[in-house]
């Protein structure tokens, strides 16, 4: 894919670059960075697995799991999705006329039952294909919609048919207690849809203005580290840490931030931690970190677990030891890690049973949850005693 930017926008006063050093302000065809099919900024912008199901069933009528997603090419993709999508991007057929791809206001059990039909890969009634077309530009794989409250956007997802626990609620504990730790996270809550209960998710990525929505501009971790979905394995905190010493506002405050977030997706047992679902605002000098979101426990087995991201050198094994040998990275001394994980194991032990509470969690997913995904013992062994003794 090759992107230069217009004449009339390259005049514009308050034009600023998608971002840099990917997308240069500057007139005619930009090459790709190497190993890059697209550029990376935008490929932030486009459907992940759920946003392509939902394209797949309006193009195709037919089940997503009997097609190969690679049959629709990356540009449909941007072009047939949402326009309120993640970021300040949106993509049009006209250089000229714009045209907003939106959805109909949509009760959350409405927009369930659209969800349940794209699982089923059964065509969308006309109707529900228009209450759903928000969350065709939404990454992530799980089933999901958006919707406006006032002055606020949120992110709403759904339970999926294939879940074997309370997938939505787990995420819900795990970003209630990540604010009580005091990282700075997305705010959510949960809802009734029907019978279902599903989550909402605050968007911080919008403003309400007059007149509107002020959009704001993102790059994920992914971008920044210059690579993309087929170079994933190789994305790190040490890089991204490097990165936010020498181009993030406030570095020092925020690589503190991105630790704590680091120690509590091990402390929760949340592996998912790729660099798409880290991220930091762009305004076209600086970056900032964005709220923390998309910390999911995930489904556990077996004893041992690494994480998504390297955390340092080639080392990702999900163990609060390996974060206090990487506290330096983040110029943090090894008191500052280990005051950081003491307080984060505290925060989950106290408010547990409140947190728990408040999701409407069965007793079943409860005694399921604690011990395998949050607070796991894996996540402890080799870690100081004081660490230790705070759970056992």
């Amino acid at each position: 894919m090759i992107f230069n930017y217009g004449r009339s926008y390259l005049g514009r006063n308050d034009a600023i670059s998608l971002y840099e050093p990917e997308l240069p302000l500057q007139a005619g065809a930009l090459p790709l960075p190497a190993g890059l099919s697209m550029p990376s900024s935008l490929r932030d912008a486009a459907p992940d697995a759920w946003g392509r199901r939902v394209i797949i069933n309006r193009q195709l009528g037919r089940k997503g799991n009997e097609i190969d997603p690679a049959d629709l090419d990356e540009l449909t993709y941007l072009l047939e999705s949402g326009s309120d999508r993640i970021g300040a991007l949106d993509f049009q057929r006209s250089a000229t006329k714009y045209v907003a791809r939106q959805a109909t206001t949509a009760s959350l059990a409405l927009l369930a039952d659209a969800a349940r039909h794209v699982e089923e890969g059964v065509p969308l009634p006309a109707d529900l294909d228009v209450a759903l077309m928000h969350g065709s530009s939404i990454g992530g794989a799980r089933p999901k919609a958006m919707i406006e409250e006032g002055d606020s956007k949120y992110i709403v997802k759904f339970s999926s048919q294939s879940d074997v626990y309370s997938v939505v609620k787990a995420e819900f504990i795990a970003m209630r207690l990540a604010a009580l730790a005091g990282i700075n996270a997305a705010p959510v809550r949960m809802e009734k849809a029907g019978t279902k209960e599903v989550l909402l998710i605050r968007r911080f990525d919008r403003d309400k203005v007059a007149g509107g929505w002020h959009r704001r501009a993102m790059v994920s971790a992914l971008t920044l580290q210059g690579l993309d979905e087929m170079m994933a394995r190789y994305a790190s905190y040490e890089e991204l840490a490097s990165i936010i010493r020498h181009r993030f506002d406030a570095p020092k405050a925020t690589l503190r931030e991105l630790y704590a977030r680091l120690v509590f997706n091990i402390l929760c047992g949340n592996t998912d931690d790729h660099a798409r679902n880290h991220a930091a605002f762009w305004n076209g000098q600086r970056l900032v970190l964005t709220p923390a979101f998309d910390i999911c426990p995930q489904a556990r087995n077996g004893r041992e677990a690494t994480q998504a991201m390297l955390v340092v050198e080639e080392q990702r094994v999900s163990q609060i030891a390996l974060c206090i040998e990487a506290a330096p990275v983040f110029l943090l001394s090894a008191g500052d890690a280990e005051a950081i994980a003491a307080r984060q194991i505290a925060t989950i032990r106290d408010h547990w049973d409140a947190t728990c509470t408040e999701a409407r969690l069965s007793p079943v997913d409860k005694k399921l949850f604690w011990r395998r995904q949050f607070l796991n013992p894996y996540a402890f062994e080799g870690a100081p005693a004081a660490l230790r003794a705070l759970v056992e």
